[in-house]
């Protein structure tokens, strides 16, 4: 397991850790975070494929957004506790995540993908996305920052 090896040993440490804490909350963040981690990686063997950092990466964005939804969802519905819980979650899985750009950063690295790709109009978007997806993997909202790439290429 070359590249998921690093981040499943440090969710299985952080795990420990709050096992012997008797966090259960922590606890049970991180054995789905291990969990989602494993089925991506048998997902790939099957494919006969590696599953990268950025691969991971994409991984715990995706459960952090299902998180927020549910979150959301549940804090409409007046279910406080169980918005409360989707919170907690979302904090343990954003430790695994790296410190996403702001807009600022994010307008930057989209006008250097425009450069880069030669990106002339709207139509080269896609090639734009791709290179920042590769660049700067989980570091920023790719949604956002879609609207962002579309806005300078239009403009």
């Amino acid at each position: 397991m070359p590249d998921s090896a690093p981040l499943r040993e440090a969710v299985a440490a952080r795990m420990k850790e709050a096992m012997k804490g008797g966090d259960k909350v922590r606890v049970g963040a991180l054995r789905l975070i291990m969990a989602a981690l494993k089925e991506r990686e048998i997902e790939a063997r099957g494919a006969g494929k590696i599953v990268s950092r950025a691969d991971e990466l994409a991984l715990l964005t995706k459960m952090v957004k299902a998180r927020q939804q549910s979150a959301a969802i549940y804090a409409e519905a007046g279910r406080k506790e169980l918005a409360a819980q989707e919170s907690a979650e979302i904090a343990v899985i954003n430790e695994f995540l790296p410190r996403q750009m702001d807009e600022q950063a994010v307008i930057a690295a989209a006008k250097a993908a425009i450069a880069s790709t030669g990106a002339t109009s709207v139509k080269d978007m896609g090639k734009v996305v791709n290179a920042l997806k590769a660049a700067h993997p989980g570091e920023m909202d790719f949604a956002k920052a879609s609207a962002i790439v579309r806005g300078l290429l239009a403009g």
